[in-house]
């Protein structure tokens, strides 16, 4: 853990509301000049306690109405069986997250997708096409109460 202090704490804060803003934007939020607003924020990236920058697409807007929470359950559990699992995950584009669990499950994958009918297509074009998955139990999203891309702080 890196040492921040009460001002890095508000830098994170005002990046995670909205990471548009300007360097001198946020400089008049915590009372510093511009440089160094900066060099810090330069320093928080570097130190990777900022990872990446993004847009935050609406998927219903663009047409992807579904999502879907999969629990996935391996067949065998080698090493190289879970990195051959991984890696074939990690190129669907349409899981969007995907965590290694505990309990009954192995893996939780995010689906965002089309609709039922792609939804179906996945899951036996792709998802059937990956080897040793033993079980697959799909959870469909109905609504979303909350959702927000920031960490606690």
């Amino acid at each position: 853990m890196h040492n921040l202090d009460s001002t890095d704490w508000k830098l994170l804060e005002i990046l995670q509301e909205d990471g548009k803003l300007t360097t001198k934007e946020i400089a008049q939020n915590v009372n510093l000049s511009p440089t160094p607003v900066y060099e810090r924020i330069k320093r928080l990236e570097k130190n990777g306690i900022i990872k990446k920058y993004v847009a935050i697409v609406e998927a219903e807007k663009i047409g992807k109405t579904l999502t879907v929470f999969c629990n996935i359950t391996l067949k065998e559990h080698t090493k190289e069986i879970g990195n051959k699992f991984v890696k074939d995950i990690i190129s669907l584009k349409e899981v969007t997250e995907c965590y290694n669990i505990s309990g009954d499950y192995d893996f939780l994958l995010k689906i965002i997708i089309k609709d039922m009918k792609h939804y179906q297509s996945f899951v036996i074009n792709d998802l059937g096409a990956i080897q040793n998955i033993g079980s697959a139990h799909s959870t469909f999203v109905i609504g979303t109460i909350k959702h927000s891309y920031a960490v606690p702080l």
